[in-house]
């Protein structure tokens, strides 16, 4: 599957097939994940490779919506030392996003299922892992092969329009043209939605 049409089809996968992922796809799948940039070449991460069904269920109970990890023909929990100053959290995160990512699109390249969770139990993360007291789990990734329908691409995806997300040159880019009262109208109308999706989501 080539790059774009991998972006395409990539959807979350929280049910799986109990056909194992070959070693070679595995390792091709960590290899996207070791080779992303982070900042200055820090590389922050370590992987956790689980394929034992009980440790996958263990694993499965570090957060409520972690549920998916236990019945995953693999996972992959992404661990970063727990020393980093608060200062560089931001852009530890920033970078443990640019692996998962890799990693996400590699297994969509492979027709493999994927889905992410974060960790709220750390105890419980460090325990099923073995991980040193230096080290802790940010993110878990489950990969398999999908129970519903294999991946394909997805034609209308549930997603903001492109020019309701595209902003070129400024903030109101080529609306800039319109009179004052239209272009301030329009950031009225755009910020009022903002805030009603804002609202909704904390709902």
């Amino acid at each position: 599957m080539e790059t774009w049409e991998a972006i395409r089809s990539r959807r979350n996968v929280r049910s799986f097939t109990d056909q194992p992922i070959p070693d070679d796809h595995l390792d091709e799948i960590l290899e996207a994940g070791r080779r992303a940039p982070s900042s200055q070449n820090w590389q922050p991460w370590d992987f956790v490779v689980v394929t034992e069904r009980a440790r996958l269920v263990e694993l499965s109970g570090v957060q409520e919506g972690a549920g998916h990890v236990a019945g995953a023909a693999a996972a992959v929990a992404l661990c970063a030392s727990a020393l980093v100053p608060d200062s560089k959290l931001r852009t530890l995160y920033f970078d443990l996003g640019q692996t998962a990512m890799s990693m996400l699109l590699a297994a969509a390249g492979l027709r493999i299922g994927s889905c992410h969770a974060g960790v709220a139990d750390q105890g419980l993360a460090r325990s099923a892992l073995d991980l040193p007291p230096d080290r802790f789990c940010a993110h878990v990734i489950s990969f398999g092969y999908p129970a519903d329908r294999p991946l394909g691409m997805i034609r209308r995806p549930s997603r903001r329009p492109l020019d309701e997300v595209v902003h070129r040159e400024t903030w109101l880019g080529h609306r800039d043209n319109r009179r004052p009262g239209e272009a301030a109208l329009s950031y009225i109308e755009h910020a009022d939605r903002s805030r009603g999706l804002t609202a909704a989501v904390r709902r």
